[in-house]
């Protein structure tokens, strides 16, 4: 199948995971993007946006994405799924959530003829890591790239900081003593990763770009 783009000439986009920080944050940049001729957001539950006639909100089951195939033909995907192990409840549910749901829907996309895939992974990600969370994110970031994409950004933030729906008390005091922190590990507004993805989709250069904390943190000083 080969990707086409919206009837007015502008890219077509799936965001996964528009309810969360970054993709809250992600859903408004883009709609915002006079170059998007729609978004398409795969969702749980509805989220909380005013009706926009280029907004095509998608309810589904993540664990049946194949039965919505269709959705997948766009032009580029951002994906913005993440949880915590204390929220998913287990390391199996996280990394259902972190890897199997993300590497799902770039797999399905890959088919349908995307050709730009934007993550949003993690500082430390690592597929060697010693650490389960980095691991995780770190095999992600492996199989996409078997997939050859036209495009592959990876956005490695540390921890974010916005407004969230649940409490989580680490990222609290780590955003408080942020200007103690040197910037590789300094936390990052969520706003701030989505400036830089939506703004690498725009320029929709070929080839792989991991982007940094460093260079996440810059995207607070500039204007796109």
């Amino acid at each position: 199948m080969t990707t086409t783009s919206g009837e007015n000439g502008g890219r077509r986009v799936l965001l996964a995971g528009a309810t969360g920080l970054v993709g809250r944050e992600l859903l408004n940049q883009l709609l915002t993007d006079a170059t998007i001729a729609e978004v398409i957001a795969l969702v749980r539950r509805q989220p909380a946006h005013d009706a926009e006639h280029r907004l095509r909100i998608a309810m589904v089951d993540f664990d049946r994405l194949h039965a919505v195939a269709d959705l997948f033909d766009v032009d580029q995907v951002f994906c913005s799924l993440g949880t915590t192990i204390g929220i998913a409840g287990s390391p199996e549910a996280f990394r259902r959530v972190d890897f199997e749901y993300p590497l799902r829907i770039a797999e399905l996309a890959r088919a349908a003829g995307a050709r730009h895939f934007l993550l949003v992974s993690a500082l430390g990600a690592d597929s060697a890591s010693r650490i389960f969370y980095s691991r995780v994110k770190g095999e992600l970031e492996q199989r996409l790239r078997a997939l050859a994409f036209r495009a592959l950004t990876i956005a490695r933030p540390s921890l974010l900081s916005g407004q969230r729906e649940e409490v989580r008390p680490m990222e609290m005091v780590a955003s408080t003593f942020a200007f103690l922190v040197p910037p590789r590990w300094r936390p990052v507004e969520a706003r701030q990763v989505a400036s830089a993805l939506v703004h690498a989709a725009r320029v929709d250069l070929p080839g792989e770009r991991v982007m940094d904390n460093r260079e996440l943190l810059s995207y607070g000083r500039r204007t796109h």
